[in-house]
């Protein structure tokens, strides 16, 4: 499928107001948000890091991923028709080469971080343009292969504009398994995302729970969201 030319991303060049140096920020050890730390423990094993202001400096990253990776725009069948996804995606696999030696520095320092938590490196990379606000993705969990059954964690670098992440549980089933997506809890939890925001889901969230960035009204410039997932989990 033929790449999207920019003038269809609709890319004016970045208005952000970052203009320091790229510069990743440490990531302390695992503690809780009540004790000033960044992990939230959400039940059934599940919890999430958040990173306000992890890339500092990111406005140069922004613009040459917008502008570098073979953007792809794809089409899903729903129900009986044939729709448009609601952004631009781009996937690398592992030992594939990356777009921009920032996104590498990013996994080794995610694996350095994580990897003796949950047993492994990060190994593949993910990546969403959302042009405007009309761009989403909806409620769902990335367990796709070792997902479904295994612990797992998956890191999500958010540049450019500001979205909503929301989190939700699924309902278990009398089985006690996870019930489909879509049988959540109508309750959910905003992690608003920023400009070089990391947000780091682990334990069973993948499973036990269900995450999208909802469709907005409001003007929103180009947010590009860098997924960074374990081996054998999409």
């Amino acid at each position: 499928m033929s790449s999207p030319t920019l003038t269809a991303i609709g890319y004016q060049g970045s208005l952000l107001a970052d203009a320091a140096a790229p510069e990743f920020a440490p990531l302390p050890p695992a503690r809780p948000v009540a004790t000033g730390g960044h992990r939230r423990e959400l039940g059934a094993g599940a919890w999430v890091d958040v990173y306000p202001g992890w890339l500092r400096g990111a406005d140069p990253l922004f613009d040459r991923l917008i502008t570098a990776p073979d953007w792809r725009a794809e089409r899903r069948t729903m129900y009986d028709r044939v729709v448009d996804v609601p952004r631009l995606v781009r996937f690398y696999r592992a030992h594939e080469p990356l777009p921009d030696p920032l996104v590498d520095q990013a996994r080794e320092r995610l694996s350095d971080r994580y990897g003796p938590e949950i047993g492994e490196p990060f190994a593949t990379v993910g990546m969403c343009l959302y042009r405007d606000g009309r761009d989403s993705v909806a409620w769902h969990g990335d367990d796709l292969g070792r997902g479904r059954t295994e612990d797992t964690a998956v890191a999500i670098l958010s540049l450019g504009a500001p979205r909503r992440l929301l989190l939700r549980p699924r309902v278990i089933t009398a089985d006690g398994r996870p019930g489909p997506v879509g049988s959540a809890a109508r309750r959910s939890l905003p992690v608003p995302l920023g400009h070089g925001d990391l947000v780091v889901m682990g334990g069973s969230c993948q499973r036990t729970f269900e995450h999208c960035v909802p469709k907005t009204a409001a003007p929103v410039g180009t947010r590009i969201s860098v997924q960074f997932r374990v081996r054998g989990v999409r």
